[in-house]
């Protein structure tokens, strides 16, 4: 069952976490992200390997992309992930425009469906940027406009932002200021209920949505 959207305007009661979600929170869900970024890391080289082959045919153009995106506390880290899109030498797309699909490759379409695209941010997991689970970071410039014009847009900061998300796996990709507004509603109903329950249940939802091929 999808978890429901709620209006961010409206204040509702934050449930305090037990004691088994501090500590899973502080010490459980850090040594989870590591140890099973570790664990991923040859099928990281495995795919890259294959995409530096399949490359020059399919999607000409650098192996990765990387790009600025706002973090914890409102940060700034740069975000790496396998390249989808033909190459531009700098972003014209405003908060409020749409995805670019004509840019978008075929084998890249295939990458982002699968959601492989993301497999190299576990690097940004062991560097302390990131968690496997948590709101999606957007990107800088885009999130800070969204900090002045989306209520509740800053508190969703307040975790590490994650690979895959509450709001991808139950809303699924959405852009512009509408459609961020829906999204914080459900990034703060994650970082007010964070626990290893959620995680699992995100993680699951995540497993279904690459095997069936649900990504943007």
């Amino acid at each position: 069952m999808k978890y429901e959207i709620v209006e961010i305007d409206r204040p509702r009661p934050v449930a305090r976490p037990r004691r088994f979600g501090k500590v899973y929170r502080r010490w459980g869900k850090p040594v989870f992200d590591v140890a099973m970024s570790l664990v991923l890391l040859p099928l990281l080289v495995v795919v890259a390997m294959l995409l530096l082959v399949l490359n020059p045919f399919f999607n000409p153009g650098p192996l990765f992309y990387m790009q600025p995106r706002m973090g914890r506390g409102c940060r700034a880290f740069t975000a790496i992930k396998f390249r989808t899109m033909t190459p531009a030498a700098r972003i014209t797309r405003s908060a409020e425009d749409p995805l670019e699909h004509d840019r978008i490759t075929p084998l890249g379409r295939i990458m982002r469906r699968s959601r492989i695209d993301e497999l190299p941010q576990i690097l940004n997991v062991l560097r302390g940027d990131m968690s496997l689970i948590g709101p999606r970071p957007d990107y800088f410039h885009h999130a800070r406009r969204y900090v002045r014009s989306v209520p509740g847009y800053r508190r969703r900061h307040d975790v590490r932002p994650g690979i895959s998300g509450l709001a991808q796996t139950d809303l699924g990709y959405v852009d512009c200021t509408e459609g961020t507004r829906r999204k914080v509603a459900l990034d703060l109903r994650y970082v007010d209920e964070m626990s290893l329950r959620l995680d699992l249940y995100v993680f699951w939802r995540t497993l279904v949505t690459v095997f069936w091929r649900r990504g943007c």
